[in-house]
């Protein structure tokens, strides 16, 4: 029986309704073994080898942070993390990341490198440049297109309905394969500030400005040579009820694992 590592923690999740997520898929690929971590235990075991032997390997997490009195501190994982990921890489697994990965382990360039995308809490870097903090708008209700005839895309319709939260981040779309987009407009204007949430400003952009972002919501990319597939879906638990993001997250994980 093949086996499934599901990754979660450091950032706030509906747990029952994303575990019926996690049921439904592990049933939808013949019954997979399910280990769910949560940190700081989820990077305690990956680093003592838990990552090693798993089939999939799917990112719900979001490493590396402390949020206290209106501000964030963050960390970079340990040694052994990050060799245990590195090592799983080189041998040619996969993974899935979902939603709020993309925010994880700021301190770690090499993770958004993976990734092909970052998303900023405070202003900072990416690639060297430097970057306003990324927005987010939550429940926007949004038409999903698919964009690439795909094993990760295979069973969806053109476009699909969605309501879910958005990021305006940077993505390199040039060092990865578009799957799908949304059709909404990633502007300043129709996100708020990461920075000014930390700070208790919630849903606010005053004085925050951010350049005009990527709409893409799905990707897959080499990682030498494994595959990783980036999914933005899954604020909560409309998304994971969405029969559309149990199909892409289902072909997703049997993609990276070499099942498809």
């Amino acid at each position: 029986m093949a086996n499934l590592l599901v990754l979660s923690g450091g950032h706030p999740y509906e747990a029952e309704p994303f575990e019926d997520l996690i049921r439904s898929v592990a049933h939808s690929l013949g019954e997979w073994d399910v280990t769910h971590l949560v940190h700081p235990e989820a990077e305690e075991r990956v680093a003592a080898g838990a990552a090693d032997h798993a089939d999939a390997l799917l990112f719900y997490d979001m490493g590396g942070y402390e949020f206290a009195d209106g501000k964030v501190t963050s960390r970079p994982p340990s040694k052994g993390f990050k060799e245990a990921i590195e090592r799983r890489f080189a041998a040619g697994k996969g993974a899935v990341a979902m939603h709020h990965a993309i925010a994880g382990w700021a301190d770690w360039p090499a993770w958004a490198e993976v990734l092909g995308g970052r998303f900023l809490y405070q202003p900072g870097e990416w690639r060297g440049e430097p970057m306003p903090d990324s927005g987010y708008r939550h429940d926007v209700a949004y038409e999903a297109e698919v964009v690439a005839d795909h094993p990760v895309t295979a069973g969806l319709p053109a476009t699909f309905p969605m309501v879910d939260e958005l990021y305006l981040a940077p993505i390199d779309e040039g060092a990865v394969h578009p799957l799908i987009r949304a059709r909404h407009s990633f502007t300043r204007d129709n996100f708020y500030s990461a920075a000014q949430a930390v700070a208790g400003k919630m849903f606010s952009n005053t004085d925050w400005d951010h350049p005009d972002g990527s709409n893409l919501v799905a990707w897959w990319k080499e990682v030498g040579t494994s595959r990783l597939v980036y999914l933005q879906f899954g604020d909560g638990p409309e998304t994971y009820a969405n029969p559309f993001v149990r199909r892409a997250l289902s072909n997703a994980l049997a993609f990276t694992s070499g099942a498809q």
